[in-house]
């Protein structure tokens, strides 16, 4: 069992994939961490985007479903080429509907927050792929989150409460 947390600016009651941005790093899902202060840190940055107070939500999870077949998984452990070209995928606004994978779950590096900036550079030629996949990398050090990506798997989140 591991406990994840989700940063927001807004109270909700349940979680509701339709109203999740669908072009974030692994594509419409819930975005939790394992970080609790990482949570803090998108729950303060939500609220001076969009105003409201921060709330970190915390969620048990039984990491077994990632390995025992249950749920669809797939894992990035570093900054790799393969990381890259799924952000790149999930990332790009020009593409309509946006691009959609089977997992149920994602986990991997956050992207740098400049990630629009970069499919543009990276589109236009002005940086290579390796060069692509190291502007890609978050600034402040490497940090993991895990994406939740359908209902099935959101419905294995348990302990619903906010702190």
């Amino acid at each position: 069992m591991i406990k994840l947390y989700h940063g927001s600016n807004k109270h909700f009651t349940q979680i509701n994939l339709s109203c999740c941005n669908p072009y974030k790093d692994f594509g419409q899902a819930f975005y939790l961490t394992a970080d609790s202060n990482q949570a803090l840190i998108v729950a303060n940055a939500r609220v001076d985007i969009f105003g409201g107070m921060p709330i970190v939500y915390e969620f048990d999870f039984e990491d077994r479903l990632l390995t025992d077949g249950t749920l669809r998984f797939k894992s990035f452990d570093s900054y790799t080429e393969e990381w890259a070209n799924f952000v790149y995928k999930h990332r790009d606004e020009t593409i309509s509907p946006p691009f959609m994978h089977d997992y149920d779950v994602v986990y991997g590096p956050i992207a740098n927050d400049r990630v629009g900036l970069q499919i543009r550079n990276y589109r236009l030629g002005t940086i290579d792929k390796k060069e692509f996949l190291r502007r890609l990398q978050y600034m402040k050090g490497i940090t993991f989150q895990y994406a939740f990506c359908t209902q099935k798997a959101i419905n294995q989140l348990a302990r619903y409460e906010h702190q």
